[in-house]
Parts: C-alpha cells; structure tokens; sequence
C-alpha cells in the first residue's frame, strides 16, 4: 500500500460533560450542588472544627465522592470541588475513584482528569487532559528524610504548589512533583522531578526532553 492509499485519521472527540444546552447544564448543576451539599456542609464544619485536620478531613470527603460512577459522578464531583477548592470551573471534570487531596488545588477551565489519579497541591491550567492513574504530589518536599534518630513518618514537611500550564498532556500512570509549562506534553509512565519547559515534550523516569511541540521533529 502506498502512502497515498494510506487511511487518513480520524479524530475522536472527547467525551465532554459539560455539552448540551445552557439552561439543561445549569439545571444540571443545580441538582448535583442540592444532592452534595451534605458533604459540601459537612467539610466547611469540619475545617471550623477541626482546622489543623482540615487536609486529611478533605481527603475523606473526596473519596466519598470519588466513588459515584458514569456521568452523574462527574457532574456531582464538579459540584462539590466547585464549592470546596480554592478554584475549580463548572466546566472540567474528574473521573471515577480520582481523590483531590487538598483543598488549596485549582481546577481551571475545561481541566479533564482522568480516573483514579490522586491529586495535591496543584494549579492545573485550562485545556489540559490528565490520563488515569496519575499522580501529582504537591512538590518534593512532602516528607523530611535527614535525620535518622525518628521516623520519616514523624519528621513532617512541606505542600508547595505545583503548577500545570494551559494546555498541557500528560499521559496515563505519570508521576508529577514539580512544575510544567504551557502546552507541554509528559509521556505515559513519566516521572517529572523537575521543571518542564513550555512546549517540551517529555518520556522516561526521570523525565527528559524528546522533542518540542510546534517543531518539526516534535511528535506526541
């Protein structure tokens, strides 16, 4: 078969919760914040309460809603980020059993995640897709590990924000601790320990450039 004989792409286009008309969307939402607002209720008396529990509190209030299947899971999830995270638009989406850890993180618009991800401290960008089971910690200084006399478990630590630029990828299985620029693309089973430039295209633990977007030799 010639190159010219060669099927041409087709392009798939992504599921996308948020399609339909304006007013059955805002419908929509209504219903889920009225079917969460237990749970929304719940987290704000809990971090009254409790404030220097507050993050692992959250964390529970995720996996509860973490676990609604199909659409009306994405829709109930939107509306409780919406009304919990620092920021989180109406239009992005997180798929069954991902957990947001911490109630700093920001959801811009049209923010895609995948299932099962566990997300931290993070500032996720319009436009960008994140595969499933990816992990993004909240920067590399979690736990301490200097001193050998006490466990690394009691040694504490420190949440940075991570930040994910506007129209990045990043592939199924990745794992991501430090920052990431516009429209960057980070392989499938990546491991990104340091700062991604603008456009790069990384692959391989530790993560390395490959290749640009926008270049000629760049390829996702």
């Amino acid at each position: 078969m010639s190159s010219d004989d060669a099927p041409t792409p087709q392009l798939i286009p992504r599921d996308n919760a948020t399609r339909g008309a304006p007013w059955i969307k805002a419908v929509v939402h209504a219903v889920s914040w009225l079917l969460v607002s237990p749970l929304i209720l719940g987290w704000h008396l809990s971090a009254a309460l409790l404030p220097n529990r507050r993050e692992s509190m959250y964390q529970g209030f995720s996996q509860c809603v973490s676990l609604v299947p199909g659409l009306p899971g994405d829709y109930l999830r939107i509306a409780f980020y919406h009304a919990t995270l620092r920021d989180c638009s109406l239009n992005a989406r997180v798929s069954f059993g991902t957990i947001v850890s911490n109630h700093e993180t920001i959801l811009r618009d049209r923010v895609y995640v995948g299932a099962f991800c566990n997300i931290g401290c993070v500032d996720i960008g319009a436009d960008t897709l994140i595969g499933s089971n990816v992990t993004i910690l909240g920067g590399r200084g979690q736990h301490s590990i200097e001193r050998l006399d006490i466990p690394v478990g009691q040694q504490g630590g420190v949440y940075s924000l991570v930040r994910i630029g506007r129209d990045v990828w990043i592939g199924n299985g990745a794992i991501v601790s430090d920052h990431i620029g516009e429209q960057a693309v980070v392989g499938a089973g990546s491991v990104v320990v340091k700062p991604v430039e603008p456009r790069a295209i990384v692959v391989g633990n530790p993560a390395r450039v490959v290749g640009t977007r926008g270049s000629k030799a760049g390829s996702a």
